[in-house]
């Protein structure tokens, strides 16, 4: 089963027991975005209709925004696009965009998939999140950790919403941002990329007590 073919929150849901609850979990801090992009993308604005098409958002708005921010993290993680994942027959598909950890092998192979975004096709945030939900349980099964929380993201370009799948409890954030406020948007991004940055460490060091307790507990007295 695609992606796609999920067509509402309450869908994946009910298939996968998922829980529901809203609150407030970004915390977004005004940031200081480039003058450079800043200046290309006040052109784009003014001079292209970025809305006229699926295509025109993506490529104007929705894939600049994410790779200004994703460069000031790219020694950790990388991004994908339209990069194929699947963890069985119902959970498969090609999530618009993926932010993973960083490969050690290199950049043509995908980590673990952190982070997902999913254009509202046809401004249909409904479907948008169905399809990211989605997503998510299948980042989170194939990450096999359900402590480790991974994130949604789901655009029509000019507004953007926010979720978290933890466990087995879905969590959309209550407040959207929107690129009439930049420096909020670009605050709000960068708050994922800092709260996957903290889960990763300290899931290495979990990684690394259980190392570290195995180690003793085969440990031959003299």
């Amino acid at each position: 089963m695609a992606f796609s073919d999920y067509k509402s929150v309450s869908q994946v849901q009910m298939e996968f027991g998922i829980k529901y609850r809203e609150e407030n979990f970004i915390v977004a801090q005004e940031v200081n975005i480039s003058a450079l992009f800043l200046k290309e993308f006040e052109f784009t604005r003014e001079n292209i209709d970025v809305y006229t098409s699926e295509a025109s958002r993506t490529e104007l708005i929705i894939s600049p925004i994410l790779r200004e921010v994703y460069k000031s993290y790219h020694d950790k993680y990388s991004f994908w696009i339209q990069k194929s994942i699947a963890y069985n027959e119902r959970l498969s598909g090609t999530p618009d965009y993926i932010i993973a950890a960083r490969s050690a092998l290199g950049k043509t192979v995908l980590e673990l998939p952190l982070v997902v975004v999913v254009e509202a096709k046809k401004n249909d945030f409904e479907q948008g999140w169905g399809q990211c939900l989605a997503e998510l349980v299948t980042a989170q099964k194939i990450n096999n950790n359900v402590n480790v929380p991974v994130h949604g993201i789901v655009t029509d370009g000019e507004l953007w919403k926010f979720g978290k799948l933890v466990r087995d409890i879905f969590v959309g954030n209550i407040d959207g941002y929107t690129v009439a406020s930049l420096t909020r948007l670009f605050g709000a991004l960068n708050f994922i990329f800092q709260s996957i940055d903290i889960e990763i460490i300290n899931r290495r060091a979990d990684y690394l007590n259980k190392e570290t307790m195995d180690a003793l507990t085969y440990q031959v007295p003299l």
